[in-house]
Formats: C-alpha cells, sequence, structure tokens
C-alpha cells in the first residue's frame, strides 16, 4: 500500500531556496493501516472581545438619511476611539441604503414614506473588564443597536500546542490497542493532516438601544481545538 505525505514549513529550511516549497514523497506500507480521526481541545479565559454597532437613520430623501446617518455614525466612531479602541481595530462592515414604505390598511397597499440608512462598524475590545461600559457609552453617543460580543484568545499558540499533544498522545494510544489486538507489537506513522477550530462556552449577546446601566458581561472560556487525521502502519 502506498501514501504520498507533503514535506512543508520548517523542514524545507534544509534544503536550498531553489528547490520548491513542498515535495511529495511516497511512503510503501508492508502491513496493515490505520486511520484515525482524533480532536482535543483546551480551554481557556479569553481576553479579546469583538462586538458590532451601527445607526440607523430615516428622512424623506436618500441625500437627508444619508447625511444624517453620517452625523450619527461619525458620533458613535469618534466614542469608541475615545474609550480606548484604536482605529486598526475598528472596522465598517456594512452601510445600506433602501426605500422605507408603511403597509396602509384601508387601501392594503404599501405607501412610500422615504430612505432608511444603516451604518454598521465592528470594534475588536482588548480589556474585557470595560466591555460593559464601553457598550452603554456608545449607545449614550448614538448607535440604535449592538451585536455580540464573540470572545476569543489574542495569541492562542501555546494553547494549539497543548491540544495537539494531546490528540497526539491520544492517536497513539488508541492506534497502539488496534495493533496489540492485531497481533503487532507497534505502529509507524505515515501522514498526519491538521485542523483548528474556536469554540465559546460563552452565549452571544444582543441588545436594544435602551439600557439602564452598563449590561452585564460573562466571557466564559474559549475552547482551541486542534483536530488530526493519522495514518499508521502496525509493526512487529
Amino acid at each position: 500500500m502506498k501514501f504520498s505525505i507533503l514535506l512543508a514549513g520548517s523542514a524545507l529550511a534544509l534544503f536550498p531556496s531553489s528547490i520548491a516549497q513542498a515535495a511529495n514523497v511516497e511512503i510503501v506500507a508492508q502491513n496493515p493501516v490505520i486511520e484515525l480521526s482524533v480532536s482535543e481541545q483546551v480551554d481557556s479565559a479569553p481576553d479579546t472581545a469583538t462586538f458590532s454597532t451601527g445607526v440607523e437613520t430615516k428622512a424623506p430623501t436618500a441625500t437627508q438619511a444619508l447625511r444624517d446617518n453620517s452625523v450619527q455614525a461619525r458620533a458613535v466612531i469618534d466614542r469608541l476611539k475615545s474609550l480606548g479602541i484604536v482605529e486598526k481595530d475598528i472596522q465598517t462592515t456594512g452601510i445600506n441604503l433602501r426605500a422605507d414604505y408603511d403597509y396602509d390598511q384601508e387601501s392594503r397597499e404599501n405607501r412610500f414614506v422615504g430612505y432608511v440608512v444603516s451604518n454598521q462598524v465592528s470594534a475588536t475590545v482588548k480589556d474585557i473588564s470595560k466591555l460593559g461600559k464601553i457598550l452603554d457609552a456608545i449607545v449614550s453617543s448614538g448607535a440604535t443597536n449592538l451585536n455580540g460580543p464573540s470572545f476569543s484568545i489574542s495569541d492562542d499558540s501555546q494553547l494549539k500546542d497543548m491540544a495537539r499533544e494531546r490528540a497526539l498522545d491520544s492517536a497513539r494510544t488508541r492506534a497502539m490497542s488496534y495493533a496489540r489486538a492485531e497481533g503487532y507489537t507497534g505502529v509507524r506513522v505515515l501522514s498526519i493532516s491538521e485542523g483548528m477550530s474556536h469554540q465559546s462556552e460563552a452565549l452571544m449577546m444582543r441588545m436594544e438601544a435602551s439600557t439602564a446601566s452598563s449590561p452585564p458581561v460573562v466571557p466564559g472560556q474559549v475552547g482551541t481545538v486542534v483536530s488530526l487525521n493519522i495514518t499508521y502502519e502496525m509493526t512487529r
């Protein structure tokens, strides 16, 4: 049985730069093989939160609706900056203009009443302890909607390493169990592929624009997941 393994990354530093960035190496398996899919998760407290907010305005004309919206949206963005969120952590995610209609019960027809403009931005907060106050402040500055937050870890490289090591240990233990059951004494790796994901145990929060005090925010835990697909050959 033959397997193709892709060699890439730091291993290629041993070869001259003129060689291609990846090479296919063919390995022939002389004994039965085991194909396993293993996932391991490491939970940790998040240190970053992202939410979206925006302004919606209505006016008889499209021009006026856009102008009114621009004034309010700029006030919200300026408020975000004044709260310590740097410009690179603020991003416009959508500006929309649409006609607005009311349904007339008597005529049973839609009646044109003007235009609606919405401007949405996303913002990333590096100090989660301030998130509730930030949300309260931007509503006070004119934001008409909030969505989020979603939580993450700014540098999860060590968590990925931990999850990867656990996945490798788990896969090898399972592979050895299969090998011994079939009368073999060991296993060797033929191929490994990896996938990663994040899972947040904190619920997404959605708020209306009116609030009497700073909203409570519970970050919960963020799970860093490493999934491995490993093929082993049984050995004696």
